[in-house]
């Protein structure tokens, strides 16, 4: 599989910075709060009064939820790149009341605009695979949480995903296509060993596989498709026919999909 984007092309970045109409409203759907979550938020440990940070924060639903655990005492941070997701993600704090503990950064550097050893934790989910540098990023993490702070990473290897029933080679062909979407599609399997090199106290990896036959992440194979496109490497008739795949085995029920997430704890 394709290692990702070259020095010369920041797609990665920039589909992000500017995402297209059609993809705002998929993510919209996406992103949306689930209680499936609710395991991510225990293992990272958030209480009253905590100053915490999502890095990557979308339109918001993981923020608010954040916001509503660590109390009136406490402060979110929810930094993203994309503005429209950061205006977002203010909507939902001040319709669910919890605008006065969430801070909101637009990024438009690589380093975190907040103190060091200001942050109790950080969360960054599904987020490295597309950062410039992502050993650059874990030591920004180490540099704004406290000394005994907890930092959980939580990311995808996409070399690692199964698509049922779209042919094997004919799915890696499709993900080598659409792979300038992402600085390191591989940055799953190497989360650990880089945070491990950052200097953290403690490091801890967790892979976890949740089958999905619901057809929720065929959402991903449509945005994937729109990267392959964008690419110019696949023709569109291999692109479309394995979204028409996908589409099909949703309708009959025979949709299977996994895309095994990779969760890193490390302590400072």
């Amino acid at each position: 599989m394709s290692q990702g984007a070259d020095s010369g092309d920041t797609y990665y970045r920039d589909h992000w910075v500017n995402i297209a109409p059609e993809k705002l409203e998929r993510y919209e759907t996406m992103f949306q709060w689930s209680t499936a979550y609710e395991a991510l938020l225990d293992r990272v440990g958030i209480e009253p009064g905590q100053t915490v940070a999502d890095f990557g924060c979308g339109p918001g639903s993981m923020l608010v939820e954040m916001a509503k655990r660590v109390g009136p005492g406490g402060q979110v941070h929810g930094l993203d790149v994309n503005a429209e997701f950061v205006a977002s993600a203010r909507e939902k704090a001040a319709g669910e009341g919890v605008s006065g503990r969430i801070t909101l950064h637009h990024l438009t550097e690589s380093f975190l605009p907040l103190g060091a050893g200001m942050l109790d934790r950080i969360l960054a989910k599904n987020v490295m695979v597309y950062v410039d540098d992502a050993a650059e990023t874990f030591e920004e993490f180490r540099r704004v949480v406290r000394k005994g702070g907890r930092v959980l990473v939580i990311d995808s290897d996409f070399a690692t995903t199964i698509m049922e029933p779209v042919p094997l080679e004919q799915w890696r062909a499709f993900l080598a296509g659409a792979s300038h979407a992402f600085r390191n599609p591989l940055i799953g399997r190497q989360m650990y060993g880089i945070a491990r090199k950052a200097g953290f106290s403690s490091v801890e990896l967790e892979v976890r596989v949740t089958p999905d036959t619901s057809g929720r992440l065929a959402n991903m194979v449509r945005n994937l498709a729109g990267d392959a496109r964008e690419a110019g490497i696949l023709a569109e008739a291999e692109i479309q026919a394995v979204v028409d795949i996908v589409d099909r085995a949703v309708e009959a029920g025979t949709f299977l999909a996994i895309n095994p997430q990779f969760i890193v704890t490390a302590i400072v």
